[in-house]
């Protein structure tokens, strides 16, 4: 199937407000349930790791109900059509909350939240994985779709920006305004996609057992070695997204830039993009991964160098340290639609659903596990968010920052960089695939 720039545009423009939520519940509303509802470090690193960990459950759930529920939409436009009044009612709650609020409000709402949320973001990324069965269109197909998620990012991400800059609004009236881009952006895009992309044909298939489906599934050593390492690029960016502001702020001095310096991060992020896609197409999507993570280790290393108050320094860093964010999650994805087709291979069955919810639910418990281990250990630290903190905290804050993160992504480098389904093995299973499809078409 050869895609259109405009198929490709209406696909990918829903990961806009898909990002556009999802930043500010990694960045933003820790820090404002924390201090500004006043529900204190831990709790909330607690709530948010619950709600993610909440994810475990749900996302092979939904993933194998997206494979196997077939309307005359196809398998995967009905889930994301669904999933919109549920997401646009749990960011008004979420987003935009009346004081005082409790821990259970928020963990209720936060859990509905990502119910919509597994509904349009598993459903979305098998779609894509399904638009094309060829190994580079695929990285094309994923790449583009990372870019809607950074532009998503940007846009949102302007809004605390001008504020910021024109008026020095509370982080209250910030997260409104992100939840409001996200409520009204919503529906808008899911219906240019849904109703401008049509679903490819899947040939029928035989479903498996559960013993048999779970069994292939620990057997699959790619499968594996790709969680792994999807769990270590969630896990890494969840330690630096949930104490980003106290770095900017605390550690770097330079507080009332911190939005303007996000906004720099994810446009270098938009920019480096297509710089990891034309290296893919060379270096193939696995060896490009590994590059990418070395060299953001090495460019977070730097940010020793940085003296607090350096603002013009630190945007550099920054920049530099924006280009690779982009790069892991889309070669990830891209990676993942190519270890369906060994499945599927295997199985017999084509189960995009299931393999991108396991997806999307590693990813998630390590951005859980992120805020989840953190927050305590910054209360444990003696940092407080809104009040003095000692030289120790903040040095010791700092620390956390810039080298938790590197072991972690190297590990994600080691389990990804000899993976052996490169582009020839790709073709030969799709040339298997096409084989035995056009068999079973003929009987």
């Amino acid at each position: 199937m050869n895609l259109t720039k405009k198929t490709i545009a209406a696909f990918v423009s829903p990961g806009i407000p898909l990002s556009a939520l999802g930043l500010p519940l990694l960045v933003y509303l820790p820090p404002f349930y924390a201090e500004e509802m006043g529900l204190g470090l831990s709790l909330v690193g607690t709530v948010f790791m619950i709600t993610r960990l909440w994810d475990v459950l749900t996302d092979p759930v939904l993933g194998v109900l997206s494979d196997r529920v077939t309307t005359p939409l196809g398998r995967r436009r009905h889930w994301i059509i669904l999933s919109v009044p549920i997401l646009m009612i749990c960011v008004y709650k979420v987003f935009i909350p009346e004081a005082p609020v409790t821990e259970k409000y928020l963990l209720f709402w936060m859990l509905l939240l990502y119910v919509g949320w597994t509904l349009l973001s598993i459903s979305h990324m098998s779609w894509g994985a399904e638009l094309s069965s060829d190994y580079y269109e695929r990285a094309r197909v994923q790449g583009w779709r990372e870019f809607a998620l950074v532009f998503g990012m940007l846009a949102v991400l302007i809004l605390p920006t001008i504020l910021e800059r024109t008026g020095g609004a509370d982080s209250g009236t910030k997260v409104a305004a992100m939840g409001w881009f996200t409520i009204i952006l919503l529906p808008i895009t899911v219906a240019l996609a849904v109703s401008n992309v049509k679903e490819r044909p899947v040939t029928p298939s035989c479903q498996l057992g559960l013993f048999k489906s779970t069994s292939l599934l620990l057997k699959n050593q790619l499968l594996i070695r790709v969680l792994i390492a999807d769990l270590m690029i969630g896990l890494a960016p969840g330690i630096v997204g949930s104490i980003y502001i106290f770095f900017v702020t605390h550690v770097m001095q330079i507080g009332e830039w911190s939005s303007l310096m996000l906004l720099l991060y994810f446009i270098a992020s938009f920019c480096g993009i297509p710089l990891w896609m034309r290296l893919s197409y060379k270096l193939e999507k696995h060896r490009t991964f590994g590059v990418a993570k070395i060299y953001g280790c090495l460019i977070l290393v730097s940010l020793l160098l940085v003296q607090p108050g350096n603002l013009w320094l630190y945007t550099l860093v920054n920049i530099l340290f924006g280009i690779e964010s982009g790069a892991g999650a889309f070669l990830l994805r891209s990676i993942m639609a190519d270890v369906t087709d060994h499945d599927n291979l295997e199985s017999g069955t084509q189960r995009t659903g299931l393999y991108y919810s396991l997806l999307t639910m590693t990813n998630k418990v390590g951005s859980a596990l992120g805020v989840g281990i953190i927050y305590p250990i910054l209360d444990w630290i003696g940092f407080a968010p809104g009040g003095e903190n000692t030289a120790e905290a903040i040095e010791a804050l700092k620390y956390i920052f810039i080298c938790v993160p590197i072991p972690i992504s190297l590990l994600a480098v080691i389990v990804i960089w000899n993976f052996p389904l490169d582009s020839t093995r790709q073709k030969e299973l799709r040339r298997l695939l096409a084989e035995r499809d056009s068999v079973v078409a003929s009987k």
